[in-house]
C-alpha cells in the first residue's frame, strides 16, 4: 500500500509540474537521470561462444524507437550544446574521453609496465565492483563523454569483462560514441566476439616484438601465439564488415628491440591497422632511464632509410599519436612522443584507476577517490547489484520531488557531491606535465596500477 501511495504522488508531482520544467531542453549539467532497470548479466562459460557474423540491427519499434529518433536528432544538431563545466579545466580542455582500470592484476609482466618483483594487490574489497564502474560510467557519460576505454591490468582477465561491456554499451542511447579495450591480447581472441556484440568499437593491442623468443624476454611469459591469433582474429573480422578498428602499441627500447621498427612498419603492408611506437616513459618500478629511450625522431629517421617516403597524414585535434603513412600500404604508423614532445595543450582524456582513484594526468601524481564518497551511502562498502539499484531508485525518487526525498531535480544529492569532486580535480589540472629531467624523479604508480 505504501509503495503503491508512493507511486501515486510521484505520478501527480510529475503531472502538476509546469509546462515549461516538463517539456524544457535539460542542460548538459542536468541530464537524464540514471536507468533504473536491472540489467542481465552475461553468463560467462568455458564452452565455445558462437562466431560472430554480420547481421543487419532491426529497427526499434514503440517508444524505443521514439527514444533513438531523439537521441539521433540530438547528436545531429547543428548547435552543438554547452559542454559540461565540471569535465572543462582552466584551460578550457574538454574532457570527453574516460579511460577505466578494471582490474590490476595481469597475466604478463613486460619490463616497461610492472616491477621485477611485482606489485602488492589491493585487496579485493578496494576495487570497484561492477556496478560502481557502472555508475561512474553513466555519470561521466551524462556529462559528455563520448568515449570510455577499458584498461587494467589486463581487462581480459577480469571473470565478467563481456557483462560490464554489455551495460556500459547500452549507454550508447545517451551519447556514448566509442567503446575500445586495451588489451596485451593472450585471451582476447576467446572474448572478442562477445565484446563486438556489446558494442566494442576498437581495440589497442600491446605488442613490442615479431620474435617469440624476445617476446618472452620482454614479457617474462609465454603468449606470443595466442596474441597473434588474437590480432589475426580482428583482422579476419573487418573484412566481415565489423567496424572495428586496430592499433598496435609497441614500447620502443634501445638494445631490445629497436631493430624490429621496419617488421612492424611492414605489417601495414596489406593490413588495414595502424602501428603506433612509443617512447620509453618513466613509471614506478620500471628503471627507466634516458639511454634505454629511442626517440620519435631517431625512430622515423630510422624508417626512412628504407621507406624515404613515409609522409605525415592529417591527424584528428585530440590524437596522442603523430600518423604517418608509406605510399602504397594499406596501414598506418604512428608516434606517441609523451616524452620529446608532449601534446597536453589538446588533452581531452581523465582516468580511474581500478580502486577508484580519480587521475587526471597520467604522469601526474594527485588522485582523488570517488570509491569513497559514492560508498558513503552504503556504510562505506562495496556496491552490488542490489545495492545499487535500491541508490538509483533513492536518487530517482529526489529528482521526482516527491516529499520527504531532498536534492535538487536533474541530478541526485550523492551526484552532485562526486561531481563537485571530480570538478575541483579537473581545475587543478596543469597545463603540461613535466618532462625529461624531472618525470623520472617523481613519484608515480606503476603502469600497471594507473591502467595503461
Amino acid at each position: 500500500m505504501a509503495e503503491a501511495y508512493k507511486q501515486m504522488i510521484g505520478t501527480f508531482v510529475r503531472q502538476t509540474r509546469p509546462q515549461s520544467i516538463r517539456a524544457g531542453k535539460p542542460s548538459r549539467c542536468l541530464q537524464r537521470p540514471l536507468a533504473t532497470a536491472a540489467v542481465p548479466k552475461a553468463i560467462e562459460s568455458d564452452e565455445k561462444t558462437p562466431s560472430w557474423q554480420p547481421h543487419r540491427i532491426a529497427p526499434a519499434v514503440g517508444n524505443r524507437g521514439r527514444e533513438h529518433g531523439r537521441v539521433e536528432a540530438l547528436r545531429n544538431e547543428l548547435e552543438s550544446r554547452p559542454f559540461s563545466s565540471f569535465l572543462t579545466d582552466n584551460y578550457s580542455r574538454q574532457h570527453n574521453y574516460l579511460r577505466i582500470s578494471v582490474t590490476e592484476r595481469c597475466n604478463l609482466r613486460c619490463v616497461y609496465c610492472m616491477p621485477e618483483e611485482g606489485i602488492q594487490l589491493s585487496p579485493p574489497e578496494h576495487n570497484l565492483t561492477t556496478p560502481e564502474i557502472v555508475y561512474l560510467s553513466e555519470l561521466f557519460v551524462k556529462q559528455g563523454v563520448e568515449k570510455i576505454r577499458l584498461t587494467g591490468g589486463e581487462p581480459t582477465v577480469r571473470k565478467d569483462i563481456v557483462s560490464l561491456m554489455q551495460q556500459i554499451g547500452q549507454l550508447r542511447t545517451s551519447g556514448l560514441k566509442e567503446l575500445c579495450i586495451t588489451t596485451n591480447g593472450i585471451s582476447l581472441h576467446r572474448k572478442l566476439d562477445a565484446m563486438v556484440e556489446s558494442g566494442l568499437t576498437a581495440v589497442n593491442l600491446s605488442l613490442d616484438t615479431l620474435d617469440p623468443f624476445q617476446f618472452t624476454l620482454m614479457t617474462r611469459r609465454n603468449g606470443h601465439e595466442a596474441v597473434m591469433k588474437s590480432i589475426n582474429r580482428i583482422l579476419e573480422m573487418k573484412k566481415l564488415g565489423a567496424a572495428i578498428k586496430l592499433k598496435i602499441n609497441c614500447v620502443v627500447m634501445k638494445g631490445i628491440n629497436e631493430r624490429e621498427i621496419i617488421p612492424f612498419v611492414e605489417m601495414g603492408k596489406d593490413k588495414d591497422l595502424e602501428v603506433r611506437f612509443i617512447e620509453y616513459m618513466p613509471f614506478g618500478g620500471n628503471k627507466w632511464s634516458e639511454n634505454k629511450m629511442l626517440s620519435f625522431k631517431e625512430m622515423l629517421a630510422l624508417i626512412r632509410e628504407k621507406y624515404p617516403d613515409v609522409h605525415r597524414m592529417q591527424d584528428h585535434a585530440n590524437d596522442t599519436s603523430k600518423t604517418y603513412k608509406v605510399p602504397g600500404f594499406a596501414g598506418r604508423i604512428g608516434f606517441i612522443t609523451s616524452m620529446t614532445h608532449n601534446f597536453c595543450g589538446t588533452c581531452n582524456r581523465l582516468r580511474i584507476t581500478s580502486d577508484g582513484n580519480l587521475k587526471v594526468c597520467l604522469f601526474g601524481n594527485s588522485e582523488v577517490s570517488l570509491r569513497d564518497i559514492l560508498r558513503e551511502s552504503n556504510q562505506g562498502k562495496p556496491f552490488n547489484t542490489e545495492a545499487m539499484e535500491a541508490l538509483k531508485r533513492l536518487e530517482s525518487d529526489r529528482r521526482e520531488g516527491i516529499p520527504g526525498s531532498t536534492g535538487a531535480l536533474g541530478v541526485s544529492e550523492r551526484e552532485a557531491q562526486i561531481l563537485d569532486v571530480i570538478g575541483t580535480a579537473v581545475k587543478r589540472k596543469k597545463e603540461k606535465h613535466a618532462g625529461i629531467g624531472e618525470l623520472e624523479n617523481m613519484k608515480n604508480r606503476p603502469m600497471i596500477l594507473i591502467g595503461g
